[in-house]
């Protein structure tokens, strides 16, 4: 029987200190794929230890690359160059990762070998059809499900794959990477088009690694004609885990907090340039840049929050943010609304619906939409939260306790894990009243 984690958070309190949140999912999972396919060793700081950092991990240890650690944030990895992964003795298992999921199948349709990438239940019920149709153009041969999800059976075309310009219907910096890493074993040019700026961890790192990528507007190109070189690799801490202490700090009376070394990446911002907006007091520090990431100390201190309206063009750059900047909302004075956010819909759960259904419960006026919700800011109580496993609802309503006048208890808590180890402790030292039971 699987173990059920359920947080239950006092109302009230006050978030005071200065800490460095765990390091970045994006950049830890690329660090791993990239260093493995390069010429050399590559050794990587500020790893996130987390179920899905370590999911990427291990699948390139059963492909043969040998990865030492991680150690306190610190692994070592030998790279096996750009074609020196071995075929997998099993399935290759994802966890919750969908990023791993996602940038794999592009990395792998064009191996000499086939390979299947499996995940949990959460992960088999995500679409998996926004790359594995673009790959198909592509020439690459993977079967779905019938409802186009995992497990992705993927039969390497080594050679065989042929570079497309694509041209995105939807934002999204896994669909952009994936093609990416397709684009290093096909024929010609890959190009990708994007509609709305999304995160460029991938871009960045590629060019770290000195493999050669073209960034014109919103278009990137790249060849097969490049390889990786090994390169040292320092992990910020991860903006989308400093988020819950950013609202946090802003609607808890009181609150003075300094997150250390957080990345500031241009394409991650929103969550700071949305709060701003309704009059959050954020002060970004000390900036400067750690191995092409353009990092920073973050302070933030309480300050009365008004709704807006969510202006779209913020929208991709803080679509993993937008579960804790709905309880910002939630306490803010007025109406906030936002539009143009369907992505939402299939993310680790409906994040539209779900927290919609909790905040109601709370007693929070908020109406959800096809692409995003509108929020009516006021006082509100305690409850019973169910997170759907979707480790970013969780963490959001345990932040919303410092303005609740009730108590809530959040359950289905076990995928904190997959992004955030040590939330609870890390959040209890900052002054949130937090017990984490295990059942």
């Amino acid at each position: 029987m699987s173990k059920s984690t359920t947080f239950k958070v006092q109302p009230g309190g006050v978030l005071r200190g200065e800490f460095r949140v765990p390091g970045d999912k994006s950049i830890s999972h690329r660090s791993i794929m990239l260093g493995s396919l390069a010429e050399g060793v590559t050794h990587v700081t500020g790893f996130l230890e987390a179920e899905d950092a370590l999911a990427t991990l291990q699948a390139f240890r059963d492909m043969g690359v040998n990865i030492e650690g991680p150690v306190n944030g610190s692994v070592t990895i030998h790279g096996v160059g750009k074609h020196g992964l071995k075929a997998p003795k099993a399935d290759l298992y994802l966890g919750n990762s969908g990023t791993s999921m996602r940038l794999l199948s592009g990395l792998l349709a064009g191996q000499a070998f086939d390979s299947v990438l499996t995940g949990d239940k959460s992960l088999s019920g995500r679409p998996m059809k926004r790359v594995t149709a673009p790959l198909a153009e592509m020439g690459a041969d993977i079967k779905t499900t019938e409802q186009g999800t995992a497990p992705l059976r993927i039969f390497g075309r080594a050679g065989q794959l042929n570079g497309i310009d694509y041209i995105m219907p939807i934002a999204s910096a896994q669909v952009k990477s994936c093609l990416l890493l397709a684009g290093m074993y096909a024929q010609g040019e890959t190009s990708v088009t994007e509609p709305a700026p999304t995160r460029d961890h991938t871009e960045r790192m590629l060019a770290g690694f000195a493999y050669p990528v073209k960034s014109q507007h919103s278009k990137v190109s790249i060849t097969a004609a490049g390889q990786l070189k090994a390169t040292e690799i320092d992990v910020p801490s991860d903006i989308s885990s400093a988020a819950f202490f950013l609202v946090g700090a802003s609607i808890a009376p009181g609150s003075d907090l300094l997150l250390k070394h957080v990345g500031i990446n241009p394409t991650r911002t929103g969550i700071i340039d949305i709060l701003r907006l309704m009059g959050a007091n954020i002060e970004v520090l000390n900036q400067r840049e750690v191995g092409g990431e353009p990092v920073a100390d973050l302070h933030v201190v309480y300050s009365p929050l008004k709704g807006i309206d969510i202006p779209e063009a913020l929208v991709p750059l803080a679509i993993d943010e937008f579960p804790v900047l709905f309880v910002a909302a939630a306490c803010a004075e007025g109406q906030t609304r936002l539009t143009g956010a369907e992505e939402l819909r299939v993310k680790e759960s409906d994040r539209i619906q779900v927290m919609a259904d909790g905040l109601l419960i709370l007693g929070v006026d908020a109406v959800p939409t096809a692409d995003g919700m509108v929020i009516q800011g006021g006082a509100f109580g305690g409850g019973d939260i169910v997170s759907h496993g979707d480790h970013r609802i969780a963490m959001s309503f345990s932040i919303a306790a410092l303005r609740a006048n009730g108590p809530i208890s959040i359950h289905d808590c076990e995928n904190v894990n997959t992004s955030f180890p040590g939330f609870t402790q890390l959040a209890k030292n900052a002054g949130l009243d937090i017990v984490e039971e295990i059942v």
